[in-house]
C-alpha cells in the first residue's frame, strides 16, 4: 500500500512539474535603470538570459546599426549596459540555469536575434507564422502582444 501511495505521489509530482513547465518562462525582472531606459524606450528590454554574453557584446559593439536603426549611446552608457547584459547573460556569472537558453548555439556563434535561437524557436514551434503578421502582434519581437507580463520577465502562456 505504501509503495502505491509513493508511486502515486511521484506521478502527481511529475504531472505538476510538466504543467508548470508548460506555463511559460520566468526571468528575473530587469532592475538595471540604464538598460530599462535606453533599451526599453524603443522595444521591450529583453532579458539578458536570452543570449550568451558574446552575443550581447556583438550587439552592443555596433549600436549605430541596430536592426536598421541608429541606437548609438555615449561610451559610458554603452559600457554600463554592456556590462549588465554580459554579467546577466545566459552564460554570465549572475545567471543560474542559463545553459538551457543557449543550448544548441555553437560555442563560436554570436546570434543577435533572440527569435533565431533554438530555445526561442522551440518555445514557439506551435505558433503559426501568420500569427506574427497579425496587426495586433506585428512581429516576432513584440513579446508583449502575446505575453502581457513580459516586461516583468514573465513569458507566460496566455489565452487569446
Amino acid at each position: 500500500m505504501k509503495k502505491e501511495i509513493v508511486l502515486a505521489l511521484a506521478a502527481m509530482s511529475l504531472v505538476s512539474s510538466a504543467a508548470l513547465a508548460d506555463e511559460g518562462v520566468r526571468f528575473p525582472p530587469i532592475d538595471h535603470a540604464a538598460t530599462l531606459k535606453e533599451c526599453g524606450t524603443c522595444h521591450l528590454a529583453f532579458p539578458p538570459q536570452m543570449l550568451p554574453g558574446r552575443s550581447w557584446e556583438k550587439l552592443m559593439s555596433d549600436l549605430a546599426n541596430h536592426f536598421g536603426e541608429n541606437a548609438a549611446l555615449d561610451a559610458s552608457a554603452r559600457d554600463d549596459i554592456a556590462n549588465y547584459l554580459a554579467s546577466h547573460a545566459a552564460d554570465g556569472p549572475a545567471t543560474k540555469g542559463g545553459a538551457k537558453y543557449i543550448a544548441g548555439i555553437a560555442k563560436d556563434a554570436m546570434p543577435i536575434r533572440i527569435t533565431e535561437t533554438p530555445y526561442w524557436i522551440g518555445e514557439h514551434r506551435e505558433i503559426k507564422a501568420d500569427r506574427f503578421k497579425d496587426p495586433k502582434v506585428k512581429s516576432k519581437v513584440n513579446c508583449t502582444a502575446c505575453h502581457s507580463t513580459a516586461g516583468k520577465g514573465q513569458f507566460l502562456e496566455e489565452d487569446d
